[in-house]
């Protein structure tokens, strides 16, 4: 079966930035499940895996505008220190912060005496990210995976 609109596909992954450094891999694990066409990756790694088979070998790299989109300086802020309930704030903690539009993921990146930077950028925002993949299996999806819009099961999502 060919990789399109609605289809599952497994596939075993690794993932390294521009410098070569692995980020993230499949390797011992079950390979990642996902329905193709909904948006369950990246958009990038998705195009490029648009009309493959299973068996199917390629390394790609996945500009970061199709990945997880380039830094937002807007997401970057300066938060006056004293609109913390925590005496104790470092450089890596993360934390919720509310917003208009709900919850953000944020992480402190600057701490001083007077205010706390915080990047609400995705961790991997303005990287280009090479995947190196391997398409395990690919079938259609059934009735209740397409009404939910993801995989179910094995290397899926399980309610």
């Amino acid at each position: 079966m060919i990789i399109s609109e609605n289809a599952v596909v497994l596939f075993h992954y690794t993932l390294t930035d521009e410098s070569g450094n692995e980020l993230d891999s499949s390797t011992g694990k079950d390979p990642l499940a996902y329905m193709h066409g909904h948006k369950n990756i990246i958009p990038g790694l998705e195009k490029e895996l648009d009309g493959k088979t299973a068996g199917d070998v390629m390394i790609v790299t996945i500009k970061a505008a199709e990945a997880y989109g380039e830094t937002q300086d807007e997401r970057i802020q300066e938060i006056p220190r004293t609109s913390f309930q925590t005496e104790e704030m470092s450089v890596g903690m993360r934390f919720e912060a509310k917003t208009p539009n709900g919850p953000v993921s944020v992480v402190v990146t600057e701490v001083n005496d007077e205010t706390v930077t915080v990047d609400g950028n995705h961790p991997l925002a303005g990287k280009d990210l090479t995947f190196d993949v391997r398409v395990d299996s690919v079938r259609e999806a059934s009735e209740e995976e397409l009404s939910h819009g993801h995989v179910h099961g094995p290397g899926g999502h399980n309610h």
